[in-house]
């Protein structure tokens, strides 16, 4: 089975499974693929193989490594993008739509515009579209996003000292429940449990599947238990470890190691 990489189309595009071939592909290469009735560009974002976005959506190949002239193109369409940006929010603000414009891309061909935009409600925004495209003669594409999405094109650092996962590997938002959080022992505090978007954050998501396999077993804080000659209560579980400290009823403490 051929093996498939993981591309982020264009800057903050969708990130999709493609073939790479016999090309000798790295994670951060720019690269020319085949998508949406057109080629457009994209970054290598990770080696590692993922599903298609859809079982009846075949992966498409990645034409070839990205040339200087591409890249000079690249450069060109994202110097038009911002000029494609104000654009579109001058005509927001003469169509009197309540939404906020976050981010505007080309193709890399040109053939079509993205532009991204936050709002509290559905927007009718249907004589937007046909204004624009009689300006730029390209298929124009207003995609609604939320705040994740918006905290993913701008990118930054989380808590933990690293480049935000959404701005570099993540395909989609998983949804993220306190109950994650409250099984991997995390203080139920939400600032301290939130990226800087104000969400839940995202490693919550694809950590706890690691945590119920650690944790089978164990058993919780303030459980009474009684292992070999221990008995007593539980005060911490280490899950790392698969080991709890357990205060007997002498008031000592003792750690337990489970297999």
């Amino acid at each position: 089975m051929e093996k498939s990489v993981c591309v982020r189309l264009r800057d903050t595009g969708q990130t999709f499974p493609y073939y790479p071939g016999e090309l000798a592909v790295k994670d951060g290469d720019y690269v020319i693929v085949e998508h949406d009735r057109g080629h457009d560009y994209g970054q290598v974002v990770s080696l590692k193989q993922i599903p298609p976005p859809c079982e009846k959506q075949p992966i498409k190949k990645i034409l070839r490594l990205a040339k200087q002239e591409d890249l000079k193109q690249i450069e060109e369409n994202r110097a038009k993008s911002k000029e494609a940006f104000n654009t579109c929010s001058k005509k927001i603000t003469e169509h009197k739509l309540e939404m906020k414009l976050v981010q505007a891309e080309y193709s890399f061909d040109r053939s079509k515009i993205v532009f991204y935009f936050t709002s509290n409600g559905r927007v009718d925004f249907r004589e937007l579209v046909k204004d624009l495209a009689k300006i730029f003669k390209a298929r124009i594409e207003l995609r609604q996003i939320g705040v994740r999405d918006e905290t993913r094109f701008f990118g930054g650092f989380g808590p933990c000292g690293r480049e935000l996962c959404c701005a570099t590997f993540l395909r989609d938002f998983e949804p993220v429940t306190i109950k994650m959080a409250k099984e991997e022992g995390l203080p139920l505090n939400t600032p301290k449990i939130s990226g800087i978007c104000g969400r839940l954050m995202c490693c919550l998501n694809y950590e706890y599947d690691t945590y119920k396999v650690l944790a089978k077993g164990l058993p919780r804080e303030g459980e009474r238990i009684a292992v070999g000659n221990v008995k007593g209560k539980v005060l911490s579980v280490n899950v790392f470890k698969r080991s709890v400290m357990v205060e007997q009823e002498d008031g000592t403490l003792q750690e337990v190691k489970y297999k």
